[in-house]
């Protein structure tokens, strides 16, 4: 029989325009003292987790949050309790932060963290806070390589710092061709290539990570070697798999109306929020969807927005933040 407690703890990343968030450090004669969290604290029976989550901060910080959005849920055991987090987005607030309890604060980036050790069930949302907001995923087979190219220049200025090489359906050594030379423009910018369904080619190019098909998804039983790896999803079934393989990241869609899913039934903001929920992975919205709807996205629980045709116009390489 297992006695192991079950707690709902109500996190939050607190974050800055520039992209950088809040952690405190655990104050002496607390569990785990000295290591270094996430806001927040345990939902009290019958409690609402954001609700939660405003009281917590409250009581911690002294601020009341004035933009919650949902994101992540991830379990940890630990040798007291079985725990949930619900990690939230709070990039509002009011009032001037007053720590309580802990020993202290410290405003940190993913990509240049300066304090340690983390809490261990804090620790895998460091990664998923370096992933960027935006995805431009290729479209060479509609656009032409040069344009492609030329478009792809024209993001990474405006700040895209993540890209899926997708086009399939160029020929082997067109598409071998394309990816080394987006992934030499996406270097000089220190932006992520993933690869769209082919190992050997995002190995052989040294691309940064592969992104699975929902039809390999559905046939890979181990997570490819890979230090990114994302999945297509088209609904809670794909994504739960996306979760179990320990993938870093997921496309969920289409979210709106577009021209390729002519007569398919969008799932909505609503219906994204209602997938994408209590997961452990971020989940980038996809389909008929744009920079433009950044903000729309990440209040419907989305990490952030991957797109196509929108990704590579005029509009679509207007400057935003890429990361946190």
């Amino acid at each position: 029989m297992n006695d192991t407690k079950q707690v709902d703890v109500a996190a939050a990343v607190i974050t800055r325009p520039d992209g950088s968030f809040l952690l405190g450090q655990r104050a002496p004669g607390t569990f785990y003292p000295g290591y270094w969290e996430f806001p927040g604290g345990k939902v009290e029976p019958g409690e609402d987790v954001a609700a939660a989550l405003v009281r917590e901060l409250d009581e911690e910080l002294g601020i009341r949050a004035r933009r919650c959005w949902p994101w992540l849920m991830r379990e940890h055991r630990y040798e007291h309790a079985h725990v949930r987090l619900h990690f939230f987005e709070v990039p509002e607030w009011s009032g001037q932060i007053n720590d309580h309890v802990h020993s202290a604060l410290s405003w940190q980036r993913a990509d240049a963290l300066a304090v340690s050790p983390m809490l261990p069930a804090n620790g895998p949302i460091l990664k998923a806070l370096s992933l960027p907001r935006q995805m431009g995923v290729t479209d060479a087979a509609t656009l032409g390589i040069a344009q492609q190219l030329t478009a792809l220049e024209r993001a990474l200025a405006a700040g895209l710092r993540l890209v899926q090489l997708r086009d399939g359906s160029l020929p082997a050594d067109d598409r071998r061709r394309l990816a080394s030379e987006i992934l030499a423009r996406c270097r000089a910018h220190d932006a992520l290539l993933v690869i769209n369904g082919d190992a050997a080619l995002a190995g052989g190019v040294g691309a940064d990570g592969l992104h699975l098909p929902a039809r390999d998804l559905a046939r890979t039983n181990r997570r490819p070697d890979f230090a990114w790896v994302g999945a297509s999803c088209h609904d809670r079934r794909d994504l739960e798999r996306a979760a179990w393989l320990g993938l870093d990241y997921a496309l969920l869609g289409h979210v709106a109306a577009t021209p390729s899913h002519a007569g398919q039934r969008p799932l909505g903001w609503s219906g994204f929020t209602d997938l994408a929920r209590q997961l452990p992975l971020p989940v980038l919205a996809i389909g008929g969807v744009g920079p433009q709807d950044l903000r729309v996205a990440r209040a419907a629980g989305a990490h952030g927005i991957a797109s196509i045709r929108a990704a590579w116009t005029a509009a679509g390489s207007a400057r935003s933040p890429q990361r946190g």
